[in-house]
């Protein structure tokens, strides 16, 4: 389709080597030029003028609102998606934007001009670090990436861009996960062993036979646990919010990430000892408290009955682990020592899927690969042995001694 009478529009090169594309919109008095930024080649900017020029003949042009990308991000996107996404990916994203994208160059640029090249310097600088920003990992990068590429796809269906500049860009592959660090059973049981004076001596004992979350120890309620079953039930959890204004927790209550998560674990006679004497520690507290108590039925709280913040779990956590004088794992290491152990010990994985709330089964076994590699070699060994074991006057298969 021909452009309108008078209408032009041209593609050039910019100084950093990507193409833009300069046209005309409106006409007579109230025409006006746009630009658009970044493309990798100047066949892509010229398809995209042919696309602009078009839409505008057809009526269809959408101007560009001239905002930030921080803006757009901050102020429409975020709001807009809040209500499909779990509360604790939402805190996820709004955090990420707030301290890696909006506070820097790119979060400035006008969300129409920002290309696939300012995208990849982005990554650049987040890898890079400098005085004021630690240099995150190319996994951190690669998630920051995922959260601007779902972004401009949203803002193209909109119709407020007419392309995803991340399409084009090029963030930065994911390292392999680092080598996973567990106890052995030895220090697992030194652990809880060493724990008779911890007042959250419960929590660890709950953590390190369940394999539940972190978040979802600090949600569970008494109403939760069914001792005479020797049963819980994970419904919510407990997850960490940006700290809008001065005096709010930094927490919020959410539920599982997943169907699998909502979920009822068993529990062993050990963990249902120290989870009464846990108790019976909390109800004492509460006595001595009176009026003062807040009784939320929290089974992880603090002193007060108040919830306990994710991040001061942690670090009390590895308070403990240092007293017990034991190597130094994560809070989240103990739930991948339970699972661990469960493995080698020769719990299915499929039980171990369920205890753990993983969604599928193949997650269990690619987190645990280590775990699984052994077992593998296990069961080779018993079909050897029961190929060996045949009776002595039948014929062996070649190459069975």
């Amino acid at each position: 389709m021909a452009a309108a009478p008078g209408r032009r529009g041209s593609v050039a090169q910019a100084a950093n080597g990507t193409w833009y594309f300069i046209v005309d919109i409106g006409q007579g008095a109230d025409r006006r030029q746009t630009r658009r930024r970044g493309f990798a080649s100047r066949r892509a900017a010229q398809a995209e003028l042919t696309k602009t020029l078009t839409s505008l003949d057809q009526g269809a042009y959408v101007a560009p609102k001239r905002v930030s990308l921080a803006e757009f991000l901050q102020q429409t996107w975020l709001p807009a998606i809040e209500h499909t996404i779990k509360p604790g990916t939402f805190e996820s994203y709004r955090r990420n934007v707030r301290i890696h994208i909006a506070g820097r160059p790119l979060g400035r640029r006008l969300l129409q001009d920002v290309g696939p090249a300012d995208l990849n310097g982005h990554y650049r600088l987040l890898l890079a670090g400098d005085d004021d920003h630690r240099a995150l990992s190319a996994r951190s990068v690669a998630y920051i990436a995922a959260i601007l590429h779902r972004a401009f796809r949203d803002a193209v269906r909109w119709q407020t861009l007419t392309r995803n500049p991340a399409d084009a860009a090029d963030p930065p592959r994911p390292h392999a996960k680092p080598e996973m660090r567990t106890w052995s059973a030895a220090e697992l049981r030194a652990f809880l062993q060493s724990l008779d004076e911890d007042r959250l001596s419960g929590c660890w004992w709950l953590l390190a036979t369940t394999g539940m979350r972190r978040g979802e120890a600090l949600g569970l309620r008494w109403g939760d646990v069914d001792f005479d079953r020797k049963l819980l039930r994970v419904v919510r959890t407990l997850i960490t919010t940006d700290v809008q204004r001065k005096g709010t927790p930094g927490f919020a209550w959410g539920t599982p990430k997943t169907a699998k998560g909502r979920r009822t674990i068993a529990l062993d006679d050990a963990a249902v000892a120290a989870l009464k004497a846990h108790r019976k520690r909390q109800r004492e507290e509460r006595l001595a408290l009176g009026g003062d108590y807040r009784d939320e039925d929290l089974v992880v709280c603090e002193p007060d009955g108040s919830p306990v913040h994710p991040k001061t779990i942690s670090y009390r956590f590895t308070k403990a682990v240092r007293a017990a004088g034991l190597p130094k794992i994560r809070l989240h290491d103990l739930r991948h020592t339970h699972a661990t152990l469960a493995l080698e010990a020769g719990v299915h994985p499929r039980i171990v899927q369920e205890r753990l709330g993983h969604a599928t089964v193949s997650i269990t076994l690619d987190t645990y690969s280590h775990v699984d590699l052994d077992l593998q070699a296990a069961a080779a060994a018993r079909v050897a042995a029961l190929l060996t074991a045949a009776d002595p006057d039948e014929p062996r298969l070649p190459g069975i001694l």
